[in-house]
């Protein structure tokens, strides 16, 4: 099973600009840097990387997950780095509905980013990283021309799930790991961003090297072609980069203990 999201690579045309967003703003630790990449270590089991290229840029969306009682210090963070915060038509900034709240803000590739809380998300199980509050990554988009399709093949390739399907826009779970699989017509709320498909590398973790090895024949089965290397299996789908990581360090037992859907 799927556990957790434990890389997201991104493109940029610009790793000093990349550096100056996510360290010297935002305080996010630089865990390797070369001429050509820079990676951040968002927690002990995540990371975020770019890649510098000359290719145009599709800006992703991803959020982050902090906890409810220190969504008001992430939000004071992001605000004081000089970043753009997003506003809503009627000019608000945190959305709040229920017991979640979440504010949108961009890097400097128009990278749309997320801080999202839940209250339901038990805080003592995971410790924040960075002066975000990180949890753990909680989304990543996949603009797709067919949400059912895509969303059928996570389900019944990766065995994520769903707590309902939907047909413009539908959060796939595996673990704390959701898949927001967006139709490619529905822009990005709230500032209307046009969903283009990011060329981006999604790394998935998981603790149970069994599912790997299964995942392997599934993939065979239906003709995709993978690499599998070491402890990590990579393929492409609907013109995604995928890779399932073998990570034992991240107990299975962690989703449950957070509360999280479908765990």
């Amino acid at each position: 099973m799927i556990t957790h999201f434990a890389e997201l690579k991104l493109q940029t045309v610009s790793l000093q600009r990349v550096e100056q967003v996510y360290a010297d703003r935002l305080g996010i630790p630089v865990l390797t840097k070369t001429d050509q990449q820079i990676t951040f270590a968002l927690t002990p089991h995540v990371s975020l990387s770019f890649e510098e290229g000359r290719a145009p840029i599709s800006p992703a969306h991803f959020a982050f997950q902090v906890p409810y009682s220190k969504f008001y210090e992430s939000a004071k963070k992001i605000r004081e780095s000089g970043l753009l915060v997003a506003r809503w038509e009627d000019g608000h900034e945190i959305d709040e509905e229920g017991e979640r709240l979440n504010l949108y803000f961009t890097d400097g590739d128009g990278n749309l980013l997320e801080i999202i809380a839940h209250k339901y998300v038990q805080e003592d199980v995971l410790v924040p990283c960075t002066p975000l509050h990180i949890l753990y990554v909680r989304e990543v988009g996949c603009p797709v021309e067919s949400v059912p399709v895509f969303r059928e093949w996570l389900k019944s390739t990766l065995h994520m799930k769903t707590v309902k399907d939907q047909e413009v826009v539908n959060f796939v779970i595996g673990g704390t790991a959701h898949i927001v699989a967006n139709w490619c017509h529905r822009p990005w709320i709230p500032i209307a961003m046009k969903a283009l498909p990011p060329n981006m590398h999604i790394s998935f973790g998981t603790p149970d090297r069994q599912y790997v090895q299964e995942l392997s024949h599934r993939l065979k089965a239906h003709d995709i072609t993978y690499d599998f290397h070491g402890d990590r299996l990579s393929f492409v789908h609907e013109g995604y980069s995928f890779s399932i990581v073998h990570t034992p360090a991240f107990d299975s037992d962690i989703p449950r203990k957070l509360n999280v859907p479908c765990s």
